[in-house]
């Protein structure tokens, strides 16, 4: 995950733009975040100044919040993160409630990913049923952690006063606590009616009536009434959830049918007591007996597997689960999952799919070990496998181990590993659905987390052993860049006497040396002008830093110092170089030439390349950015102003490429 300061700025900015909502497309340059307003009278500008982080504003055809080189990538992405698109595609109008759901949405690269493979699934009428059940029950999900672990606690003090170990004074704590627990769970039927209403466009009160009916409220022994089927009386809660859904599901077309046949002017009385009337028997006598017996073969079938399949059943499950998830069939199982914690108790199911993401976490840790010199891909894992491991997969899944292919696969192998230790040791169980990873242990029932431990660790010795051995493809341990750009592994590209200069990282972490002089020579040929004179406000303001422009007369452009290129930007007009001396001096090739997307200019160097001054960097073709309207003027800036002393003066006057122009002194 993206560092929080860079989405405390991110979120800041917003905060004084009007929100995400005023925002129509978003940007960035080397320095500057370049966002085009919907309406300018939402802005406040002088809150942005106020900004930690934040050098200034400038306000042109778009509104420009300048950050500086290396920080405001990462503002940017954050922000298009939440919003849950690309650097300068489109917001959304809708981008306020994007905003908010994007703070909880995986890292840029998983979301990519994870909405490629969502596009690729055909829409079939079985996954778009799965996406209602999913609807229903993910509102429920932080009731159903909640009401678990409350009555994990209470089934440990039971068992500790059973024992001996607790006094009777405990039954009052104990007895409450089950019913907070039941509040959930008793009821369950009523909130999964209401719901399911809600996402088939019924009436939730009629949804919550259907899935109260289940539960037979009114019938008192001696009175019954009778399963149609096998004439014996009916039970009551006969078909649970997966009854509760069927019935629902059928409401919505009986409510719409009448809707649209009975008048409107008695249809707020005719509609509701027809659609609960004849929903009513039908529910009862027809959908009661039928689910309910498909819900006791379900749980009797699969309770019937692990039994007898052991440990091979519970290395299958765990295998498949995950390209389970991947072609969303596992939102099936979750009125399975209820419907075994009321018939049993708890679910013997969970903590075997569990494994599954065990696995992942496993293969990821393999893949850190053997490919640590691809810094944008262990940048991902160190992001990711912290939630991995409290069993968040979605990460580790979409933005690691799918893209990279054979480690999804080995992984698969370690949840399968993992489930078939805990199929072996069997009979354990969880209360409640939701978590899982380690974040499950306390919903596991009866005392049986050990066991669960056991199979996680299982999973993660699977995990890493089958992915180090046979699951890391060889271009992941190519050495990288945090941003992905490729770094050269041999002296061929470096300086023989500084090896370490392709290690980006820490060079760009690298301490100014004390008192140290650094000489800057002109990029390029042509006129040299002070940066005041410079024809926009940002530069002119020394916002960024102090240094020199030119108007160039030559499409070469040069490195302004010895030292090391640190980053080139995606659009390629701008770069940064990490001086010998420790010094950080930006070169922007043009003003407001990031709108070319590149085309004017080529390198010929990489982040990494150990330069000297005066040796050519890249090319910028004048006549292609002229046309465009743009201004040619290259810029050279000391970015970090902090660490310097003292610049000596210059005099404008034409310059050679190469020609000292200035020098600049470290404190």
């Amino acid at each position: 995950m993206m560092a929080d300061k860079y989405q405390t700025i991110g979120d800041a900015i917003f905060a004084h733009v009007g929100g995400p909502g005023n925002i129509a497309k978003l940007i960035h340059c080397m320095t500057r975040v370049r966002m085009t307003i919907r309406d300018e009278s939402q802005v406040d500008v002088e809150g942005l100044k106020e900004i930690p982080g934040v050098l200034g504003v400038a306000e042109e055809d778009t509104l420009q919040v300048i950050l500086g080189p290396g920080v405001v990538n990462k503002v940017a992405q954050a922000m298009v993160d939440e919003v849950g698109v690309g650097l300068g595609e489109p917001f959304p109008d809708t981008a306020a409630e994007s905003y908010a759901a994007g703070k909880r949405a995986v890292e840029a690269k998983a979301a990519q990913v994870h909405a490629g493979h969502k596009a690729g699934l055909k829409k079939t009428w079985w996954r778009t049923a799965l996406q209602h059940i999913s609807a229903i029950f993910i509102p429920l999900i932080p009731a159903f952690v909640g009401a678990g672990l409350i009555s994990g606690i209470a089934g440990i003090l039971g068992n500790m006063q059973t024992a001996g170990d607790l006094g009777s004074n405990w039954t009052t704590i104990i007895t409450t606590l089950k019913v907070i627990n039941s509040g959930l769970f008793a009821y369950l039927n009523i909130y999964v009616g209401i719901n399911a209403a809600k996402e088939f466009k019924a009436t939730p009160g009629l949804g919550g009536i259907i899935g109260g009916l289940i539960l037979l409220p009114g019938v008192i022994p001696p009175v019954t009434l009778p399963n149609i089927f096998t004439h014996q009386p009916l039970v009551a809660g006969s078909g649970g959830i997966i009854g509760v859904l069927f019935a629902v599901w059928v409401l919505s077309y009986v409510e719409r049918f009448l809707h649209k046949h009975i008048p409107d002017a008695v249809d707020i009385i005719f509609v509701p007591f027809l659609t609960l009337l004849v929903m009513g028997v039908f529910t009862i006598f027809l959908v009661m007996p039928t689910a309910g017996w498909v819900s006791n073969s379900l749980v009797g079938s699969i309770n019937w597997v692990l039994h007898v399949g052991g440990a091979f059943a519970g290395f299958i499950l765990g295998l498949f689960f995950l390209p389970m998830v991947m072609l969303g069939l596992h939102q099936i199982l979750t009125p399975i999952h209820l419907e075994m914690i009321k018939q049993l108790g708890n679910t013997p199911l969970l903590p075997i799919l569990a494994m599954a993401g065990a696995g992942q976490v496993g293969a990821a840790i393999a893949l850190w070990i053997r490919c640590r010199k691809n810094k944008q891909l262990t940048g991902m894992i160190k992001g990711a496998l912290p939630v991995g491991i409290l069993g968040v997969g979605e990460p580790l899944i979409y933005g690691v181990s799918l893209p990279l292919g054979r480690p999804f696969i080995t992984a698969c192998v370690g949840g399968g590993i993992g489930g078939a230790v805990i199929g072996a040791i069997g009979g354990i169980g969880a209360t409640s659905i939701g978590p899982s990873g380690v974040a499950l242990i306390p919903l596991i029932a009866n005392g049986k987390w050990l066991g669960y431990v056991f199979g996680l660790l299982a999973a993660y010795a699977g995990g890493f052993v089958a992915t180090y051995f046979f699951g890391v493809p060889k271009d992941a341990m190519t050495a990288r860049a945090a941003d992905g750009t490729l770094l050269a592994e041999t002296t061929a590209t470096v300086p023989a006497e500084a090896p370490e200069a392709v290690n980006v990282d820490d060079i760009m972490n690298a301490a100014p040396v004390a008192g140290a002089k650094t000489p800057l020579v002109a990029p390029v040929r042509g006129t040299l002008v002070q940066i005041a004179d410079v024809h926009d406000n940002v530069f002119a303001k020394k916002m960024l830093g102090d240094g020199f422009a030119i108007k160039p007369t030559m499409e070469t452009v040069a490195a302004p110092a010895d030292g090391t290129i640190i980053s080139v930007t995606d659009t390629k007009h701008a770069f940064t170089l990490k001086a010998d001396t420790g010094l950080e001096i930006m070169v922007h090739m043009g003003l407001d030439t990031v709108e070319l997307g590149g085309k004017p200019f080529s390198f010929d160097v990489q982040a990494g390349k150990h330069v000297v001054a005066g040796q050519q960097v890249a090319l910028m073709d004048l006549k292609q950015i002229a046309a465009a309207g743009k201004d040619d003027t290259v810029i050279t800036v000391v970015t970090d102003m902090d660490d310097v002393a003292g610049l000596t003066h210059f005099t404008d006057a034409p310059v050679e490429l190469g020609d000292k122009v200035l020098t600049v002194t470290n404190h």
